[in-house]
Order: structure tokens, then sequence, then C-alpha cells
């Protein structure tokens, strides 16, 4: 029947673009549009009734059947069922509905972003303040506390957001209990549409109406996986709207044998087969790997999960906050999903819960992905798991995976245990990611320079999150060195490296060591160089100079952490033309989504952070240096086993075949500086890549391996003005592929080129630009 069906439906949508849905006795009548739909061998729609019925081939021998409809305006699925090839088809779940909600409020701008424009002489005005307010990372839209300062005029966290900017639209604090909203969907659905595109299928319902959002439910369905994605994507006319969004599906029927299925972070398997009461809220569940199941008894599961890495905005901890929920509606059913805290829960304050950002006019993705399954809960939590390679990063041959940028504070923590053999539960929970190069860095505060490198009276001291006594600098760079080596073991890197607050730079600056380097600020009287009688030659830096020639000196590799946010807003923009930001160790920027992170995104830090790959790459590509590059950075401290760090960053893949010994890092950091390696969230990887050819005629070629379905890959290049873009669609490609691409390239006008490649859950692989053109002789 269903082939039958099939076969009418495709002829029918070649003489007309709608389909009208017959009324049965609940359902409503409804319009959809067929003019995007194709029908395909194993990916087909059809009209049974009242319902849009959409089959597809599944996992493995596996076929997944929806039937949609239209009930009193809300999206309805009459019916998720599976068969084996051939078989019977098995109901999973009846009349089922999309759960959502959503609570929003106000986008401040944050006094760290502001104290680097202070520090340039940047006067914030409405126009100043529109450009980077987006992109906060300590906001907490929803804490209506009143930030004190201790006795020691302290701030838990970091200092709040300003108290309001005159002649600009930002309020300041305490924040209103107004501001904060929250909205359950409401459907008012009076059509639909159905697209093919590729090897997957998109049914979108119009006619959602979320709290400050207006837009469309839509479903896109796989071929070749049980995977469906549901999504409200919606837009607010509404400035400097924050939110958070809580997801998925309601009506799960209870029988005999269902519960909800969920492994905590012990890695123990737990249950509810809602024998109590009703429940009146969502019940928030510390999940493993963001997975909760419905159990259907013998009939099989479904699983909710969130993107892996999207559904999460920047955070100082990846203290496992409950992504997961289960509810019981009723005696008779229940609903599972995904969602999102109010607040964080540190013991140091509640200033870094930023949430997602709303541009106006802005398609924002409120994503949750459903995984029906004939497999029992754990036996589809495994299926599920493979997306992410069980949260794990896979090696991949000649390659090392590296994150730089943990706030792991090594030297102080091992000189507060005293015992440099102290091995931390953070490279514990690193480790078993299949990290096997940890960036560790402990933080450097230096003052008295102005935002320009220049030297200053020294400022007031600043709020310290953490206060305690202080070693002198160079006890904490020994022990760091030492602990980090002690720590290191076969196929695990322990690096010793720093951030430095204040840097005569301008913004943060990393350094990352291919050897220890002793230094610290200049005091008057002291010489650039000299001998310490315990700790050999050491620095003393008093303005960029300085800092560069001990850079030169010891071959010292310069990033700029979090560039145009937190301490770093601004940057390097206002340095782009200063020499120092030119020198062939100032390597490029660290690389994280978040800190504002827009709900549209579609591609990692899309917004903030992949215009500035192409900025640095036009601004130097005419200079006789260098590219610059982007390494991934973590920017999370302190973390233990049970924390979801894999979710929190992207990680990058350093291009060396064999990992060097704890007392020589050197090879990392020359891979490094030439740029041969690439960022990604470990859902898409890359085993070789190069461009062939000369002149105008090149071909871009990559391999590349997936798990979630693939989106594209794009090219992107530069002329040391412009930037140029071609997307090549991947989306008749099944999930969990691989795939030789060979992109013709016409070089004619170019300079550089880069490649990259994205996915169904909005995450991928971005590879450094590569020059078209020989570097300029100096």
């Amino acid at each position: 029947m269903a082939k039958r069906s099939c076969r009418k439906i495709g002829l029918a949508a070649t003489a007309i673009s709608t389909l009208l849905l017959s009324s049965a006795a609940w359902a409503d009548q409804v319009s959809c549009n067929l003019s995007a739909y194709k029908a395909q061998s194993g990916l087909t729609a059809a009209a049974d009734g009242s319902a849009l019925v959409v089959t597809w081939n599944g996992e493995g021998d596996q076929e997944v059947r929806l039937r949609l409809s239209v009930n009193g305006g809300t999206p309805t699925l009459e019916e998720i069922a599976l068969r084996h090839s051939g078989g019977t088809w098995a109901p999973l779940a009846s009349n089922v509905v999309p759960d959502y909600s959503v609570t929003t409020g106000l986008r401040r701008m944050s006094n760290q972003q502001l104290e680097p424009l202070y520090g340039l002489g940047v006067k914030i005005t409405q126009e100043e303040l529109n450009k980077y307010r987006w992109d906060p990372f300590w906001d907490a839209p929803f804490d209506m506390s009143v930030p004190k300062p201790n006795s020691n005029g302290q701030f838990a966290g970091n200092p709040p957001p300003v108290a309001g900017l005159p002649g600009t639209d930002q309020p300041g604090l305490p924040r209103k209990a107004e501001e904060v909203q929250h909205a359950d969907a409401i459907y008012a659905v009076k059509n639909c549409s159905v697209a093919t595109d590729g090897a997957r299928l998109t049914v979108s319902y119009p006619g959602v109406k979320l709290g400050l959002f207006d837009g469309s439910l839509q479903y896109t369905v796989f071929k070749g996986t049980n995977l469906i994605r549901q999504e409200v994507v919606a837009t607010t006319k509404t400035n400097w709207v924050a939110y958070k969004y809580d997801a998925g599906l309601k009506g799960l029927a209870i029988g005999a044998d269902s519960r909800a299925v969920w492994r905590d972070i012990s890695n123990t398997w737990q249950s509810n087969a809602f024998g109590g009461q009703i429940n009146a809220d969502r019940v928030p569940l510390i999940a493993s790997n963001r997975v909760v199941l419905g159990e259907q008894g013998k009939a099989g599961s479904i699983a909710a999960f969130p993107p892996p890495h999207k559904f999460f905005w920047s955070r100082e901890v990846a203290v496992n906050m409950g992504y997961n929920w289960y509810r019981k509606d009723s005696d008779t059913s229940y609903s599972i999903g995904v969602r999102q805290n109010d607040h964080e829960e540190l013991t140091e304050g509640q200033g870094n819960w930023a949430l997602y950002s709303a541009r106006p006019g802005t398609q924002q993705l409120m994503t949750v992905f459903l995984y029906p399954s004939l497999a029992s809960g754990q036996d589809n939590a495994k299926q599920v798991l493979a997306f992410t390679h069980n949260d794990h990063y896979a090696p991949v041959p000649g390659y090392q995976v590296m994150q730089h940028h943990y706030h792991m504070d090594l030297g102080q923590r091992l000189i507060d245990a005293k015992n440099l053999s102290e091995f931390l539960p953070d490279l514990e929970a690193i480790k078993a990611l299949g990290i096997n190069i940890v960036s560790q860095i402990d933080s450097v505060m230096v003052t008295g320079f102005s935002a320009t490198g220049a030297a200053t009276a020294p400022p007031p001291p600043r709020p310290n999150a953490n206060p305690r006594p202080r070693v002198d600098q160079y006890a904490i760079t020994k022990a760091s060195v030492e602990g980090a080596r002690i720590s290191s073991d076969k196929g695990f890197l322990v690096l010793a490296d720093q951030e430095v607050f204040g840097s005569p730079l301008g913004g943060h600056t990393d350094l990352l060591f291919p050897h220890p380097v002793y230094w610290d600020q200049r005091q008057d009287g002291q010489p650039f160089e000299e001998n310490n009688p315990t700790y050999g030659k050491v620095y003393h830096v008093g303005n960029a100079d300085d800092f560069m020639k001990m850079v030169d000196a010891e071959d010292v590799l310069v990033s700029m952490p979090h560039p145009r946010t937190k301490g770093s807003t601004g940057f390097p923009d206002a340095i782009k033309d200063r020499a120092y930001f030119h020198d062939a160790n100032y390597h490029g920027f660290g690389l994280r989504w978040g800190m504002g992170i827009d709900g549209s995104e579609r591609k990692t830090c899309e917004i903030r952070c992949l215009p500035l790959i192409d900025d640095l790459a036009n601004w130097v590509v005419d200079r006789p240096e260098p590219l610059k590059y982007a390494i991934s950075i973590s920017e999370v401290r302190h973390q233990q086993p049970g924390d979801d760090i894999y979710s929190s960053s992207p990680v990058t893949y350093v291009h060396l075949k064999d990992l060097p010994p704890a007392n020589n890092p050197k090879p990392v950091i020359d891979a490094l500086r030439q740029g041969d390696m690439y960022v990604t969230t470990g859902e898409v990887l890359v085993s070789n890549f190069e461009i062939r050819g000369t002149g105008d005629k090149r071909t871009v070629v990559g391999d590349l391996q997936w798990t979630f379905p693939l989106d594209e890959v794009e090219l992107v290049w530069g002329d040391g003005k412009k930037t140029g873009h071609q997307s090549i669609s991947t989306k008749d490609l099944p999930p969990f592929g691989t795939h030789h691409f060979e992109i013709p390239l016409d070089a004619k006008g170019k300079k550089w080129v880069r490649f990259a490649a994205w996915d169904s859950a909005y995450e991928g692989a971005i590879l450094e630009p590569q020059r078209l053109i020989p570097m300029p002789s100096k």
C-alpha cells in the first residue's frame, strides 16, 4: 500500500503543487504545498485520509513511518511506527505532540567587555553598544539578585554588568522581574509544506506562537537513519532578546512496561516507571550524554537529545545542569525532552548564564532530535551515542587531538596541594574524551599597561574571583612545568601554558611555550633580562616591545583568546596595524562558540569567529608573514569526571604523526605555527586535505568522515579586501559516511582559500586558510 500511495502522490505533485488533506472526525482540514517535494526510493510522502504519511529507510534494515496531521491547530504525530524490511509495522507512539516552552530576558553588555573599550578610548555610543552587546560572557538575564561585594570589596565570579549606559538603551541593575517572560507554544496551524532536499525530507507547519517568537514547527527526516529533527524555527521583532528553550514530545502512552530511562553521571542506568503522582512540572534529569529515552515495553523506545554542541552557550564550568526531563502528564501519558536550567549553580556567584541571543528578524533554531528504535532504551542509547562517537574524539591516523585554554591553574593547585605528583581530576576527565594534548593555562595578571601596549600608572586592583595568597609567578611556572611533565603519559601530553590578563599587546594574550620560560612584569630598576640563581634566565617585561622581544627570543606562540568579546572586546581590530601583530609568532586567535551565541547560527561560531578568520587572512595575505590561524579554546575551569565537557567546546586536530615527549613539546608548537591543523566539534573529521595544481586552475581535495547527515562543504576565499564563498550541498550523502572531495577552484583574483564542512546538527570542521599566492618577500 505504501508504494501505491507514494506513486500516486508523486504523480499528483507533478501536476499540482498543493494537496488538500481531507478532514477526519478529530483532525483539521489543511492544505499541504508539495511544490518542493519529489518522491524517491526509500524516502516518500503520501496522503492517507486526514494524515500526511512520511516513510523512509532508517538504520540498517529498519523502515520508519510518521503519520502527521493537525488537530485543533496543533501538529500531531498520529503514529510513529517501525518495522524490519518486509515485516509488520510496529506502532511505537500514537497521537503525540511537540512540547515547547521558552523563557526570555534582556541582553546586557558586561563590564568585562567595556573595560578594554574604555582602555582604547572608545566612547560607548548606541552604535558601539549595538556592535558588542550580543556577545557577552558575563550576563545572566534571569538573575534578579543585586550583586554585592564581600568584605574584601570583591565580587563572586566577576564584576557585575555595568549599571546602565547613559545615552543608550541599556538599563542598569538590578534586573526587573518584568524583563523575564515564560511562554508555552501556541499552535494555530492551517497549512503545511513538504520539501525534499537530497536524501532528506522536511514537513513544515507555519502558525506557531512561542512568547516573543513567531514561526513554524518543522520535522526533518534523513534517509539511512531513524533520526528525526524536530524544531521550532521562529523570529522575533523585539530587540535585545536573550532566551532559552525547552523542547520534547508529549503524550507518550503509559503501558505496563513504559518507563523513562537515562544514565546518570556515574554511568548507572536509572528509570522511572510512572508509578507516582502526576508531575505539575518537568522533572530535570542530570543524565550522561544529554539523552533521555521513553521505553515502550517490547515495542521499542524513543530517544530525545539536543544538538551535542550548539545547544550550549559558554560557561566557566562544565557541570551537568540537567539537560533532559520527563513528566508524568496523567495516569495514561508522559513526556520527555531536553531543557536548559534557569541559572548556574556555582558556589561562587551566578553571573555567567548568558543564554542564546536572538537578533531581530533572524531565524532562531530551537532543535531537539528524536530517535525511535525497535531496540530497548539501553540499546537505543548506543545508536544515539554513535553520533558523538560515545562523546569521544575519534582518532584519525596522523593527527593528535588537542584542547587549549583549560583554566586548570595547574601550578597554583599543585603548590596548594604540596605535591607536584597530584593527578588532578581535570586530567582524568579530559583524557577520557580522547584528547591527548592538554594545553592548560595558568593565569598571569599584569597591570599598568594601556589597551595599546604603553606603560601607564597602575589602575586600582580589579576584583578577583578567587582571592587567596599568591606565591611568586616563577614558582607557579616551575610547579606547572614540572607537574605537566609528571602528569603526562604515553599518548597524553600536558602543556604548561599561560593566559595574560592586562596584556601589553592589548586584550588577553595566550602564550604557548616550546620550553619553559620565566618572566614577570618589570619593576623600577630591573633589567629586561637577567640570570636568576633558582630559575636561570628570567625576563622582566616593561612594555609591548619587551614582550615581543621575549616571545621571539624563546620562539613562543602568541594567540588571542575570545577575540571581539570578553576581555578582548575591540581586539584584534584595534592592533591590526601594529608591528607586533604582524610578527611571525603572533599566531592568531582562540575559537569557541558561545559568548552571545545566536540561536540562528547554522555553523560553529558563525557570527563572531568565522568572519574573523577571513578578516585576518585578508589583513595579512599581502604581507611577508604567515597567515593567522584559529585554535580551539575551552575557557572551562576545574573539571572532573561526570561534567559534560564534550559539549562545551571544539577541539583541534593537529597534523602530527607522533606525540612528542613531555619535556619537548616543540613539535606541537611548530605544527600549530604552520597552521597544520583544523578545528572541529568532533562529528566531522578530516583525514586528508590539500590544494592541487598551479596558476588559476586548482583543485581542493579533502577526505571527510561524519556521523550526523552532512549539510554542506564550503570554500571561502579572499583577495586581500573582499571575501567570497561557494557552498556545495552534501544532503544526498548518507549519515555515518565518508567521501573523497575534489572541488575545482578558479584561483584567478583569489589570494587565499579555506575549506569547511557542516552537518545537520549545525556543527562541523573548519580548516585553516591556505595561501594561493606566494608569500611576498620582505
